[in-house]
């Protein structure tokens, strides 16, 4: 604790001292003694009309009654004059107080300033604040020892056969020709093999179907799809697709994309080799190469395993639930538009 208040007042006077230069940079053309009274008034007018830089950095324009208080400052007591005058430094809160907080912060670290403070005054009927109590516990160094959420571990896990997850994700690819890019790409978490990938111009439903259509046809329905939050895969046509099929939608929490490493991995190996020629059919051949790697778990190549392994039944043909229903009412009939309102033929 000695050490830290130590360093804390170390810190003030460096700061204060900083001021002190600043202050006598700003006025250091006021002060010269062959000025008039006349010429002085003058250079202090022309001073409070500037900005200048603070040892902040921000931009401050200084007034003319600091500018004649600081003139009068050095005057009187030269350069020390001009260095503010330490803060108190004796706390206000009875040491006993803090020495409690203390000590219910140590004894509980998951305790925070507000609980410590509803302790205090259940205790004594009053408390500091609970900003002079946080202050005051990160100068003890206790502040995050309760707070800190612990880091959770996460081991690695792959699906025991191809098609039993797929991992599903957007990337954010070049530019072509002035336009953003966006890749949708699913992964076989089994053999790290791509079932299906599409890059588009607009990172919706539309995009991420045509990547999901080629890879239901031609690698079968996984049993799960493991996907984002994104405004695409939280479209009803993808629920609606999944529930047709049988597929087990699965979105991961907000703020936790730890689960979704290996599509990254694959994402960003197919950004690192692309050349976008064109932009939706490049991407097949980078990404095979990539997933031939051998697995972290089973030290056995990727690619090998999704050819051997047995495969999942796929559709004949392409499902209903990867298009689009659509209600359309008859506004004519087959000869001639019998609503007076349309005023056409509508005869083929």
């Amino acid at each position: 604790m000695n050490d830290t208040y130590a360093a804390e007042m170390r810190n003030r006077r460096e700061r204060a001292h900083q001021i002190g230069l600043f202050r006598y940079q700003v006025i250091q053309d006021a002060v010269d003694l062959a000025l008039t009274a006349r010429q002085r008034g003058a250079v202090v007018r022309e001073l409070a009309a500037r900005t200048f830089t603070d040892p902040g950095g921000r931009q401050v324009s200084i007034s003319r009654s600091s500018l004649d208080r600081w003139i009068r400052s050095w005057r009187s007591g030269g350069f020390e004059a001009l260095v503010p005058p330490p803060v108190r430094a004796e706390p206000r809160t009875p040491p006993e107080v803090l020495a409690l907080a203390a000590a219910l912060k140590r004894e509980n670290p998951a305790r925070t300033a507000t609980q410590v403070a509803r302790i205090l005054r259940a205790q004594s009927g009053w408390s500091p604040s609970e900003r002079t109590l946080q202050r005051y516990f990160v100068r003890l160094g206790i502040a995050q020892a309760g707070s800190a959420v612990p880091r959770e571990v996460f081991g690695r896990f792959e699906a025991s056969r191809p098609n039993e997850l797929w991992v599903g994700d957007a990337l954010h690819g070049p530019r072509v020709a002035g336009r953003k890019t966006y890749l949708f790409a699913f992964l076989d978490d089994h053999s790290r093999a791509v079932a299906g990938s599409r890059f588009g111009l607009s990172e919706d439903v539309v995009r991420l179907a045509a990547a999901l259509h080629p890879a239901l046809s031609n690698n079968g329905v996984p049993a799960a799809v493991y996907v984002d939050n994104g405004s695409a895969f939280v479209d009803t046509w993808l629920l609606r697709a999944c529930a047709t099929l049988g597929i087990r939608l699965v979105h991961s929490r907000p703020g936790r994309p730890e689960g979704r490493g290996k599509s990254n991995v694959s994402s960003a190996a197919c950004e690192n080799s692309s050349s976008l020629r064109p932009a939706h059919c490049l991407i097949r051949s980078p990404i095979r190469v990539r997933a031939c790697r051998s697995s972290a778990i089973t030290s056995t190549p990727g690619w090998p395993r999704s050819v051997t392994a047995p495969s999942t039944p796929r559709p004949d043909r392409p499902p209903s639930s990867v298009t689009w229903p659509a209600i359309r009412r008859a506004a004519c009939t087959a000869t001639r538009c019998g609503r007076r309102s349309c005023g056409r033929s509508c005869a083929p």
